[in-house]
């Protein structure tokens, strides 16, 4: 097999110490700084904000039904999506929790009463986890991708049992926050280093993106994508990301992978989002580069972070990814709280044989 970390890392930084994207990102539109604050300004005031939608029916599953799809977690590998870029993932006996955004707002302030949020600073969810944070089985390790907030959600990690026994892996930069310290085994990465969970290896990628927590803290931590690979199966999880060359780069140096799990929302307006999340087809074409078996569209259906139509995504998801060939079942749209098995493992054992 090729060696990734030779070949995906250390990630660039500038002069002052900042992270930088990939060679080969794009770059922001024209007037994106003056963009970007009126957005800003709309996204933390909700003014001017696409009111909130009617949720279609089925597309959220209810706590029992979803627990009830858990039922055989430590069975099976499996994912189960939380909402957003939220997934349960069983995979080589150990049990993940990705980027766990499960509390009501995605901001830096939530009013709580009787242990309910009932005003905050940011935008709000409009589908709830289907899961609280108290129910949630147990946890081997929390991966997370970036500081923003709908990523980094500290209500939730405050919330969450079991951090002394819990590893949390996030990129260079992130231990230290405030939110993770509760956590006795903190693990930071840098694009292309690896860490083990028994048999499943963890391995920090590239993404187009940057880090943001505060006013001026731009790209002072970094941000990553995972890879998560047993010796029969390899899951790729994009965390957020524009698309970018680096990813057919990423797909030669793992040799493809069975399942890509790919945010396909928040990309509207383009002269903002252009250079920090995909268009549905942009994400197919990532998929496509990364030679992943399966795609799965996340991030997207569960809070009104962007300007687009908050139902769009999904249509424009599967036209593209069946004008690249790829079959209907291969290209997932899952339902708030659904468990699907990880499709089986033919990566990875064609990289096994190969080495």
């Amino acid at each position: 097999m090729n060696d990734p970390v030779r070949a995906l890392g250390p990630a660039p930084r500038g002069p002052d110490g900042r992270f930088r994207n990939p060679p080969g990102s794009p770059t922001p539109g024209p007037g994106r700084r003056a963009s970007f604050l009126r957005f800003l300004w709309r996204q933390l005031s909700g003014r001017g904000m696409p009111p909130v939608p009617t949720v279609p029916e089925g597309h959220a599953l209810t706590t029992d039904a979803t627990l009830a799809g858990l039922a055989d977690l430590t069975r099976r590998d499996c994912i189960t999506w939380l909402g957003h870029a939220a997934f349960l993932v069983r995979l080589g006996g150990r049990t993940l929790l990705l980027d766990p955004y499960l509390e009501a707002y995605a901001g830096p302030l939530a009013l709580y009463r009787n242990g309910v949020a009932v005003r905050g600073l940011g935008p709000r969810r409009y589908v709830d986890s289907p899961i609280p944070v108290a129910r949630l089985p147990e946890i081997d390790a929390v991966l997370i991708s970036h500081n923003h907030y709908d990523h980094l959600d500290a209500a939730t990690l405050a919330r969450l049992p079991g951090k002394r026994r819990s590893a949390v892996i996030v990129p260079r930069g992130l231990a230290t926050h405030a939110s993770l310290r509760a956590f006795a085994d903190r693990r930071e990465l840098d694009w292309g280093e690896t860490t083990r969970l028994g048999e499943l290896a963890v391995t920090a990628v590239p993404a187009v993106h940057f880090s943001r927590r505060g006013l001026f803290d731009r790209n002072r931590t970094l941000w990553c994508g995972f890879v998560l690979e047993t010796a029969a199966k390899r899951i790729f999880f994009s965390g957020d990301t524009a698309h970018g060359e680096v990813f057919a780069e990423i797909g030669r140096a793992f040799g493809g992978f069975d399942l890509a799990l790919i945010g396909i929302g928040a990309y509207a307006p383009r002269e903002v989002m252009r250079a920090s999340h995909a268009t549905p087809e942009e994400a197919v074409r990532i998929g496509r580069d990364l030679g992943a078996r399966h795609v799965m569209g996340m991030h997207w259906g569960t809070v009104a972070l962007t300007m687009e139509p908050a139902f769009e995504a999904p249509g424009r998801f599967r036209a593209a990814a069946r004008d690249a060939g790829y079959a209907e079942e291969q290209a997932w749209i899952m339902r708030v709280g659904e468990t699907r098995d990880i499709p089986y493992g033919a990566a990875a054992r064609r990289n096994r044989a190969d080495g």
